[in-house]
């Protein structure tokens, strides 16, 4: 059903031959190449700006808000930000990871959360992309979580008591190839999870607006006055998704930050 609706949303070119429509149709849904955009011998993809922007909104926002804090007379704006500062700290990152550790890592898990933020968000805007509805960016940021993870560990534990500690006490002696596999491979299913669950949301729910959107154009192909009766369940129907995109763009940065801190503190104190 999807294929039909994007086409009318996204008609396939008239000149220049044939074209793959799945090849067209997804060039305009996924992150794409700009055409022509090289920079320093490699190709700029369109997301590439909006993770750009997400870092300069947080550089802009987060400027004064700590000298701000300090003096006493925060504006609105930095009143919020520090509140979600001081939520992702008592909330998220210190209930579960040890305090030494936490007050270390929390600018970390702080980039991390608004990164996401700001980068789910950028994809409700018109004209926008999503940068984490492409794999590779979730995939480089989970590849951050696993990097902590497990040389974190190994600073923590030792590089023997890391590998040692992944099987549990107690555990028969005829067990103990079987658990170090699946403790071993855990590590890696650990970001893999990251990647898939963070780039799916994204980019199900924005497939799931353009289907909306396109059901008025799909019957207004077939007939005017059709199109015309079916357009305001698909407006609204759009908007409905669009503000639980909202919320799906806070949740999945929620999410993403808190998978990582549990993983994170389980390989830098596993009895925990």
């Amino acid at each position: 059903m999807i294929l039909p609706i994007l086409t009318a949303l996204f008609p396939l070119p008239s000149e220049g031959g044939q074209q793959d429509p799945f090849e067209y149709l997804f060039a305009h849904v996924l992150p794409h190449k700009i055409e022509g955009l090289i920079i320093f011998g490699l190709p700029v993809w369109n997301i590439q700006y909006f993770q750009l922007a997400a870092i300069g909104f947080m550089v802009v926002g987060f400027s004064g808000v700590a000298r701000a804090i300090r003096k006493g007379n925060p504006g609105p704006v930095a009143r919020v930000l520090a509140g979600w500062v001081a939520w992702i700290r008592d909330e998220v990152v210190y209930p579960n990871m040890q305090k030494e550790h936490a007050q270390k890592l929390l600018p970390l898990f702080i980039t991390l959360f608004f990164f996401i933020l700001f980068m789910n968000l950028f994809g409700l805007i018109p004209f926008g992309a999503t940068a984490t509805a492409s794999v590779y960016v979730t995939a480089a940021l989970s590849c951050i979580t696993f990097g902590i993870m497990l040389i974190g560990g190994i600073i923590v534990q030792g590089p023997i008591a890391f590998w040692k500690n992944l099987i549990p006490h107690g555990v028969p002696w005829w067990l103990i190839p079987l658990i170090f596999f699946m403790e071993f491979a855990g590590l890696f299913i650990k970001p893999f999870a990251l990647t898939i669950r963070l780039m799916a949301n994204m980019m199900g729910g924005h497939l799931v607006i353009l289907s909306f959107m396109g059901l008025a154009f799909y019957f207004g192909s077939q007939n005017t006055i059709l199109g015309l009766a079916v357009a305001p369940i698909s407006i609204g129907l759009s908007m409905f998704m669009m503000i639980l995109e909202s919320f799906v763009a806070l949740l999945q940065a929620y999410i993403f930050t808190l998978l990582s801190v549990i993983f994170v503190s389980m390989c830098l104190h596993p009895d925990h």
